[in-house]
């Protein structure tokens, strides 16, 4: 096979486009629907949405769009002496000056691009140089005339295919977990804020028909086949059933609190009294041991994407069931927390000095403050309750202190845990078999862009692990 292959350079594959940014002075050019990707966005193989976006005279007046599916690169910035992100764009999108759109020369498969790319990624990462101030550069003619391995296009299609499969399937589980999250945190808001149990024995006291359902439906989900999920007692015909099981471990009335209304006989309480903040964990010094970075926190679901052995020096340290909160700007406003379920039984790991660690008092399940530390309540508190210096605010651990939250009966604790700990273990199963697919896919790319494996081959071990 490799044999009819051919040796080129990557401009014979790709066109580089370049991107853009538009007047930040001009307000009419921002805040519509258009995505506008920048480093901070490329975190993942597919971007399906972007902290900024453009309105659509921004994006005709400053830059370009691209349509869904296209790859970019990042080919400016401090990451690039470390990782070059390449991604694709799940809908149309804008994107900065930094990051470059490779787009399929005729006679090269589109589906292709992405693989060729991250198949010579390392290759890329030697000819990164310097710009200005130590800021990584990939400069486009270095770029394109980096020497590359060129198969014919139905090879191109094949080889897209099965690693396209792979990333598929690990998008899906991506997807799978994102709704499965945000079912937890429907559930959540629902009985500890909403109190949506409260309302509805309310409105059947007084026989009258509840708003909470209409106020606050459960996220779609997932078709079938893609979530294969249970919460105990739904679905199959029982769940409408139990609603009414599950209220009524709550009351028909509210009372009034420093919070507002509260379900009568709940408790107002501070958060240290309900939820550990920072507790004591041992871990020596230059103990090797699982390390999450501040880059690696995530922003949207529960479980990072890469964690590192390192040497322990200083840090926070946290073990499974713990919940990480950035505390420093802008990472706590760009909602950087994690649920830790990535570690093995016993051991420790650690992170960044600018973590807070939250952990649950029995009965309250551990995924309880995970799911507090999401909400919009606490979020705005903790942002409230920066201090320092402009651009280096963080949160003081003290302040935590002076949060005040409810305190939910031991029975309404204990079944909120046996409803939402499903959930996590099911998107762990998912998160690590996305981990194993990974690994699968950086192992079978080089080979496969370099011809070193034949297509045959390569199917056959995908087969084997769909």
């Amino acid at each position: 096979m490799a044999g009819e292959w051919r040796i080129g350079h990557l401009g014979d594959c790709v066109l580089l486009q370049s991107g853009g940014t538009p007047s930040k002075s001009r307000l009419d050019f921002w805040l519509g629907d258009v995505p506008w990707v920048s480093a901070k966005d490329m975190k993942s193989y597919w971007i399906k949405d972007t902290e900024d976006h453009l309105s659509e005279n921004g994006a005709k007046e400053a830059t370009r769009i691209v349509a869904q599916g296209t790859t970019l690169l990042l080919v400016r910035g401090m990451t690039l002496h470390n990782d070059i992100p390449i991604c694709r764009v799940r809908r149309p999108a804008a994107f900065n000056q930094d990051v470059k759109a490779a787009l399929a020369r005729p006679g090269t498969d589109p589906e292709f691009v992405p693989y060729l790319l991250l198949g010579y990624k390392t290759k890329l990462l030697s000819i990164v140089d310097s710009a200005g101030h130590g800021t990584g550069r990939l400069n486009s003619d270095t770029l394109l005339n980096l020497p590359v391995h060129i198969p014919p296009v139905e090879e191109q299609c094949a080889i897209a295919h099965i690693l396209g499969t792979l990333d598929e399937k690990i998008e899906l589980n991506r997807r799978m977990n994102e709704t499965l999250e945000a079912m937890a945190r429907a559930i959540f808001k629902s009985w500890f804020i909403d109190f949506d149990p409260v309302r509805r024995n309310a409105a059947r006291t007084r026989n009258q028909p509840s708003p909470a359902v209409s106020r606050h439906p459960l996220p779609t989900p997932l078709p079938l086949g893609e979530a294969r999920v249970r919460v105990p007692g739904m679905g199959e015909g029982q769940g409408e059933g139990r609603i009414k099981e599950f209220d009524a471990l709550f009351p028909d009335h509210f009372g009034t609190s420093e919070l507002g209304e509260i379900p009568g006989g709940w408790e107002v309480v501070t958060l240290p009294e309900v939820i550990e903040v920072n507790p004591a964990r041992s871990l020596k010094k230059g103990q090797v041991a699982p390390y999450l970075d501040m880059a690696n926190m995530p922003s949207r679901g529960h479980s990072p994407d890469v964690v590192v052995e390192r040497p322990f020096g200083s840090g926070m340290r946290f073990i499974n069931g713990d919940t990480l909160v950035a505390r420093i700007t802008p990472c706590l406003e760009n909602g950087k927390t994690a649920f830790v379920d990535f570690l093995e039984d016993g051991q420790v790991g650690w992170g960044s000095t600018e973590y807070m660690v939250l952990r649950p008092k029995a009965p309250l399940p551990a995924v309880y403050a995970y799911c507090l530390a999401r909400s919009g309540e606490f979020r705005e508190f903790a942002i409230q309750s920066m201090t320092g210096t402009s651009g280096r605010q963080r949160v003081p651990a003290e302040a935590l202190s002076h949060f005040l939250t409810i305190s939910p009966p031991d029975d309404v604790a204990e079944l909120f845990g046996r409803l939402v700990k499903p959930l996590f273990t099911r998107a762990h199963a998912a998160t690590e078999e996305s981990r194993t697919l990974t690994a699968l896919r950086d192992t079978l790319l080089p080979k496969l862009i370099s011809g070193e494996l034949r297509i045959r081959t390569g199917e056959k071990i995908v087969q084997a692990h769909s």
